[in-house]
Order: C-alpha cells, then structure tokens, then sequence
C-alpha cells in the first residue's frame, strides 16, 4: 500500500481539483489480487485506500471530502491468475461523488 512515484502527479493533479472545489467529494476504493482470505483482503484494500487518502491530505484536501473504502477481491478489473492479472487487481481507484 505504498504510492508509486508514477502516481504522484496523478495525485497531485486530483489534489489541486479538489482544494479549488472544496464541495466536491471523492471516493478511493481499495483493491487486491485474490490470493490470501476475504478478511485479509479487505483489510489490504482499506490500507491501499487510506494510503491514497492520506496523500490526498497531506497535499491539502480537506478530510471531509475524502472517503476510503475496501473491496478486497470482490471486484478485480481483470480475469485470472497470471501474474501480470494480479498486479492489475491491486490498486486503488478514485471516483467522484
């Protein structure tokens, strides 16, 4: 659940819209692979969320308009168990609200 550099500016760019529109609200939802136990999943998924919202902070975001949740494994974005399958699964998407 650490950011990669490559996201940084995506971040950063999400950040900036947010404090210039302190009425919009977004959501991170948490993702994994689906090795491992439902719970442990979830909980993974909720670190990787609040990783990217916490970022989101620190770059100014009002916490109120921030909210972290986890899927686990319920909802990976692609099929199988390659491991290139698996890297895509794990991640955090942004959407707003």
């Amino acid at each position: 659940f650490v950011i990669k550099d490559e996201f940084k500016g995506l971040l950063d760019a999400h950040a900036k819209v947010l404090v210039r529109n302190g009425g919009k609200r977004l959501v991170v939802e948490g993702h994994t692979d689906d090795r491992g136990g439902r719970e442990y999943n979830l909980a993974l998924g909720q670190k990787r969320a609040e990783a990217v919202a916490k970022s989101l902070a620190l770059l100014g975001v009002q916490e109120s308009q921030l909210e972290a949740v986890s899927f686990g494994k319920e909802k990976p974005a692609v099929a199988g168990s390659t491991e290139a399958a698996m890297e895509k699964n794990r991640r955090a998407e942004i959407s707003y609200r």
